[in-house]
């Protein structure tokens, strides 16, 4: 009997590990489709990117999950190896599992071997970010740091200081030009 009760509380811990990753909506429970072939990211890394996907926004999970699948779908499509962000933030405040912490994704050529892209759900132009989309960004960052996925003197940038777009959008650049890391000068991780 002891061993079966040391047994329950090993698994109990297990799953509680796996289900606390930084509170982060699994692949699985998003229902993603399969990568067709995975890179292997080396920790901790140094740069975070922050993007926008210039999709609809989500509030609802059911309309957030909608918009991940649908992301993955074209991104397969176009022969990615999988969904390009390794994180995408709903207006629900939920972060869904894209690439994730451990793999390589396809989101700022020339920087995704060294960095994790996150992109929120949306296009943020002319509309700023939810609370509680910054919020959960700022928790999963801090987590990732906490995890070892992250190097603790990471630089976190937008997504239009690296290459040739509008990404992460005027609002949201606005705000994360605010966020401790935020590194101005990109010049020292150009390739």
């Amino acid at each position: 009997m002891k061993i079966l009760c040391e047994l329950f509380v090993i698994c109990l811990f297990n799953l509680a590990y796996v289900k606390a990753d930084c509170g982060i909506v699994s692949k699985k429970e998003w229902d993603a489709l399969s990568p067709l072939h995975v890179e292997y990211l080396p920790r901790p890394v140094p740069i975070v990117i922050i993007e926008h996907t210039v999709t609809d926004a989500c509030n609802t999970d059911a309309a957030c999950v909608n918009i991940v699948q649908n992301i993955q779908n074209s991104h397969l499509d176009i022969n990615y190896w999988d969904i390009g962000p390794n994180f995408l933030v709903g207006g629900n405040g939920k972060i869904y599992e894209g690439s994730g912490w451990l793999h390589v994704g396809a989101h700022a050529y020339g920087y995704n071997r060294r960095s994790i892209g996150i992109s929120f759900i949306g296009n943020y132009n002319n509309v700023a970010p939810t609370p509680q989309q910054m919020n959960a960004v700022k928790s999963m960052i801090q987590c990732g740091v906490e995890r070892g996925h992250l190097s603790p003197n990471y630089h976190l940038v937008a997504h239009k200081q690296l290459i040739a777009t509008e990404s992460p959008g005027r609002k949201l650049y606005n705000e994360i030009r605010r966020w401790p890391h935020y590194l101005e000068d990109v010049s020292i991780l150009k390739n």
